[in-house]
């Protein structure tokens, strides 16, 4: 069962305003985050007037309950039902000592409803208070909307994607990503930098290929976990016409990588899936890869340490599987139009259909028999969102870019995993990721989430982050670019 995302909840007041904004606007705040699924974390009228900060006694009293919750508080949302105390709201940030998220909100007035009882000047509160946080060098977001009912449809968007954001930080802070054998010879545009990913709080573990098959070897065709990982297999796609003794080599090495994973507590893998996999074992990993990913474990071809990187990102935002594919081909004259592939390890989940199959373009090489286990199929139609994450070894930083786009019921007789996919200005995108050296793999998740995950990396993380078709409303007070 997935962990709910808690909140701490800041409720700013100025005493002079009236007191029954506060009350209310506290309570609609708790109505809304219940709505939402959201877990909350506040003071209550018992410790401070309404539940609220205005004072730095109450910023401390506020900031000590955080404290004692820090484990369980993903982020921080301060709401303003009238103007607020500046220093209160900031104090109370500063004094928990939490490095999460933060998202400022301000209610909005009504212009029936201006007189000295009901206006709030939350307008203008919120300018105060984050030029406060701003001042003590805390990261802060922003709704899109300067104010907002936060009982609104716009302010759903706003949780949601703030709720995201919080989720990526916390879940790439710490992050562990197995690397299963070595990068493919041929493929120097999966390299990357350990190191700077471990200054980015990012682990990489190593096992060699040679170790994975050694410990395959070791097991016996009845042992409990290959005769649990076999059904398995079967269970989740249709094995028709795949000879049994490739299923069951599917399943050994299955059984392993489980148990590795288990051990190295991995939060992802990238793995060598060719060609010494088919030479030497004589199968290819990516059902497995495939079943990894469609249980919220990514999976990446190819030693794509990066691309396991930007799957789980997205993945830890949506709560739903991603997928690593190639920016492969152009759709016919369409500008906006391309064609998404792998051969495939794609997960279950982001299929129309699929099927297990032998993988087409190595078979030539190594011959068909020892090429079964891929995952195979068309995409299912429907909005996505793509990320790529790399690392810039000149520059000793981590850079990304990403989107949403539509992947769209065209006509196409293909092989492998595949989808046509529309993106606005795909051209402009292309050019991006050529002129800045990006790898050719992407990484893609069926969601909306890519507001959230900007945010994470750009603002939280700080990482160099490109998000092409995002508006001047997605960026909050962090870095980035937008186009």
């Amino acid at each position: 069962m997935a962990r709910k995302t808690v909140l701490g909840l800041v409720v700013g007041n100025r005493g002079f305003f009236p007191d029954h904004l506060c009350r209310e606007g506290r309570e609609t705040m708790l109505k809304v985050l219940k709505r939402a699924g959201l877990g909350v974390v506040t003071l209550g009228p018992e410790d401070t007037p309404f539940g609220s900060v205005e004072t730095r006694e109450e910023a401390k009293t506020c900031a000590e309950l955080f404290r004692r919750r820090a484990a369980r508080i993903d982020g921080i949302l301060v709401t303003l039902p009238n103007f607020g105390d500046e220093r209160g709201v900031a104090d109370a940030v500063k004094l928990s000592g939490l490095d999460v998220p933060v998202l400022v909100h301000a209610f909005p007035d009504e212009p029936a409803k201006m007189s000295i009882r009901h206006r709030r000047d939350s307008f203008c509160g919120k300018m105060s208070a984050c030029n406060n946080l701003m001042q003590y060098g805390l990261r802060y977001s922003l709704t899109r909307r300067h104010t907002v009912d936060p009982e609104s449809d716009a302010f759903r968007r706003d949780l949601d994607a703030f709720a995201a954001c919080c989720r990526v930080v916390r879940g790439l802070r710490g992050a562990r990503i197995g690397a299963i054998g070595a990068r493919p010879a041929a493929f120097n545009t999966v390299r990357f930098s350990e190191k700077i990913l471990e200054t980015a709080g990012i682990s990489v573990e190593t096992i060699d290929l040679f170790e994975v098959f050694g410990r395959v070897g070791r097991l016996k065709d009845g042992a409990p976990a290959v005769r649990s990982k076999l059904k398995a297999i079967k269970d989740y796609v249709s094995c028709r016409g795949i000879p049994a003794d490739a299923l069951l080599k599917m399943a050994k090495f299955g059984a392993v990588v489980d148990a590795w994973i288990e051990e190295q507590e991995l939060d992802a893998t990238a793995v060598q899936c060719w060609t010494a996999m088919e030479e030497f074992f004589g199968v290819v990993p990516c059902t497995v890869m495939s079943m990894l990913s469609d249980r919220l474990l990514p999976s990446a071809c190819e030693v794509d340490v990066t691309g396991a990187v930007g799957m789980l990102a997205m993945r830890l935002a949506s709560g739903r599987p991603s997928a690593l594919l190639d920016w492969n081909n152009n759709y016919g004259d369409d500008p906006d139009a391309c064609v998404l592939f792998h051969c495939s390890n794609l997960p279950k989940t982001v299929f129309a259909e699929a099927a297990m199959g032998y993988q087409e373009i190595i078979a030539g090489d190594v011959g068909k028999a020892n090429t079964y286990g891929t995952c195979v199929g068309p995409l299912k139609p429907g909005p996505f969102t793509y990320a790529r994450v790399s690392t810039d070894d000149a520059a000793g930083t981590v850079r990304a870019y990403l989107g949403e786009g539509e992947l769209v019921p065209e006509p196409l007789k293909t092989f492998g995993g595949y989808g046509v996919a529309r993106i606005p200005d795909l051209q402009g995108l292309l050019r991006f990721i050529c002129a800045h050296g990006f790898e050719h793999h992407v990484a893609m998740n069926p969601s909306r989430v890519a507001a959230g995950v900007f945010e994470a990396l750009a603002n939280y993380l700080g990482w160099d982050v490109y998000y092409h078709g995002g508006s001047v409303a997605d960026a909050s007070a962090g870095a980035g670019v937008i186009a």
